[in-house]
């Protein structure tokens, strides 16, 4: 938590002090308002007072009220600004941390956990700081000053006092003994039923085809009833704080008057009146002192569950990233559109057994290479290391001459148009889905989104929309078909106007004649480009000028169609499964 509390800004701490300031100041007037009390209290029994002293001291107390009121108000302002903005900032810094995780930190946190971390986590965080700051600088110093005021006026009531606030701090403490280990498993549960929910809403379509609504809500039911419950039985021990507070606080007015009327009962008629008058303050004051604790004893109550909260923020914020960024910029490369693999080998890092072992070739600008083989073999796994989606464990990939490793990764993001597997489409419009990112930092080129969805072969589908280019895109994509999303997901690619194109089996999708028409498209295209290019289909790669065939992770053959059908027998097997002979042949 002190760890969180260090990326105060300047601006912050000084809400901080000035906020500490202020309740210094309200609980200075509010334990004034007992003294003026004690003094109407001595002028209304002693003869010969005056009216106008009565009202006087009268005035002085309703002037601190108001005083304490108003400075109350300021205290829950700037408690309410400070972790507001302290709790905007957690937001941006998990956002920003999240955003530069490569996909191997994406692997060690679910989705549903890193969206608990940031809604609700942060909400425990901002919570406390709201009332932590008033409790935390108010309670000792009311504490202290309420004691330092009654000590001096009568041991016996100072024992009662004591003793409430023993029975008060030990029945706080069991609870805490008891509810603590519970509170992080609160969390947990909470990541569960967010990551179910998740699961529903995106797979609903899956759930409806499989009449599997029943077996969902089960699994809804049961990490929901494990929150309830445990929810449940942590409101269930709390609860009995209210009745204790209402308990000890009454249980001390009375023992405060039964103590007194003894005292004063035994007291001289000269001491009677002041017994009398200290009784009335030390009311007044017992009830500060006992109010002061339980601030302080609600507030060790929630650190615990503020702690987890705090520590599951910092997983995400000290996690170590692995793709750290270069240093080479755009002015230091000499070479253009070239793509190089030397002996690359990759492992996962938490796996034993390598997905690509000793892999090596190389493109020039302009060329096409294909990757082809068995599902497994590690054709998206490679294409994944040119971006720097993970680093290569063995062996160094060079673009423009240069190891990724040693660029800037803005400049490297830059010179590559990727085009993944599974088309992701953002809420917003057709024009702002393909001029996307860096391309639609200034006003878009109407006539460039155009141009790349035409050659994407969308225009078709495009211009039947409602408001075409201006049509509404769902997050998602779900308001178009899955061949849509893919060419508009090549569109924006191509809209790029990169030096190197990826294509992740991103013609899957198409009918084969579309896929057919949108190669060609594509290749006048982009013929000054570099591509490269995952597929399935023998017919979307024959004519690459390089073909690379993995099986198991290795490279078992590389060259073109031709050279492929001669000496290569896993392509030649790949390509009977899906073509004939004479259709291969033909080719």
């Amino acid at each position: 938590m002190f760890k969180l509390f260090k990326k105060f800004t300047k601006k912050q701490v000084i809400l901080i002090i000035c906020s500490i300031l202020f309740v210094a100041f309200h609980v200075g007037i509010e334990l004034k308002i007992p003294d003026y009390m004690s003094k109407i209290t001595v002028l209304v029994q002693t003869e010969g007072s005056k009216m106008s002293d009565i009202l006087e001291q009268g005035f002085l107390m309703v002037l601190c009220a108001l005083f304490s009121l108003l400075a109350s108000f300021v205290v829950g302002y700037l408690a309410a600004l400070l972790s507001a903005s302290f709790s905007r900032k957690l937001r941006k810094d998990i956002f920003s941390k999240v955003s530069k995780f490569s996909m191997n930190e994406i692997k060690k946190f679910s989705t549903s956990s890193l969206i608990t971390r940031t809604t609700n986590d942060v909400t425990q965080i901002e919570m406390f700081i709201a009332m932590g700051l008033q409790a935390m600088v108010k309670a000792p110093i009311m504490s202290v000053w309420a004691v330092s005021k009654i000590l001096d006026k009568s041991i016996e009531w100072s024992l009662l006092t004591a003793c409430c606030v023993v029975v008060l701090l030990t029945t706080i403490s069991i609870l805490m003994v008891i509810v603590l280990p519970r509170f992080e498993k609160v969390q947990k549960l909470i990541d569960k039923v967010n990551g179910v929910t998740r699961e529903n809403v995106t797979g609903i379509r899956v759930i409806r085809a499989f009449n599997a609504e029943k077996y969902q809500e089960g699994r809804f039911e049961n990490v929901n009833s494990d929150l309830t419950n445990m929810q449940l039985f942590n409101q269930r021990c709390f609860s009995v704080m209210s009745p204790m507070m209402y308990i000890v606080m009454h249980f001390l007015t009375l023992g405060i008057y039964l103590i007194g009327a003894y005292l004063i009962n035994s007291a001289g008629m000269m001491d009677k009146m002041t017994l009398f008058s200290n009784m009335v303050v030390f009311t007044s004051y017992g009830m500060h002192v006992i109010m002061s604790f339980l601030m302080l004893a609600m507030i060790f109550m929630t650190w615990p569950r503020v702690q987890v909260s705090a520590r599951r923020i910092n997983e995400v914020l000290d996690e170590e990233i692995t793709i750290k960024d270069g240093t080479l910029d755009e002015d230091d490369i000499h070479e253009v559109g070239t793509i190089e693999f030397r002996n690359v080998s990759f492992k996962y890092p938490d796996a034993d057994e390598y997905v690509l072992r000793d892999i090596s070739f190389k493109v020039n600008k302009g060329e096409t290479i294909a990757f082809i083989g068995s599902t497994g073999s590690g054709k998206s796994t490679l294409i994944n290391l040119v971006p720097r989606f993970y680093d290569v464990t063995e062996g160094s990939i060079l673009i423009d001459g240069v190891n990724v490793k040693d660029y800037k990764l803005e400049v490297l993001n830059n010179k590559i148009g990727y085009v993944p597997q599974k088309a992701v489409m953002f809420t917003g419009t057709v024009s702002s889905n393909v001029s996307y990112g860096d391309n639609g930092k200034e006003k878009a080129d109407k006539a460039k989104i155009k141009k790349a969805i035409e050659v994407a072969q969308g225009t078709d589908f495009v211009s039947k929309m409602d408001k075409k280019y201006d049509s509404h895109i769902a997050r998602g994509g779900t308001n178009i078909s899955g061949g849509q999303k893919q060419r508009l997901s090549i569109a924006r690619a191509i809209a790029r106007d990169p030096e190197i194109y990826i294509f992740d089996d991103s013609f899957s999708a198409l009918d084969y004649k579309t896929d057919s028409i949108l190669r060609k498209e594509l290749k006048n295209y982009t013929k000054d480009a570099t591509s490269m290019i995952v597929a399935q289909r023998i017919g979307t790669i024959m004519n690459a000028d390089k073909i690379v065939v993995l099986d198991k992770g290795k490279c078992v053959g590389i060259g073109t169609h031709k050279e492929l059908l001669k000496k290569c027998s896993v392509y030649k097997e790949i390509a009977l499964s899906q073509l004939s002979k004479e259709e291969l042949d033909n080719g």
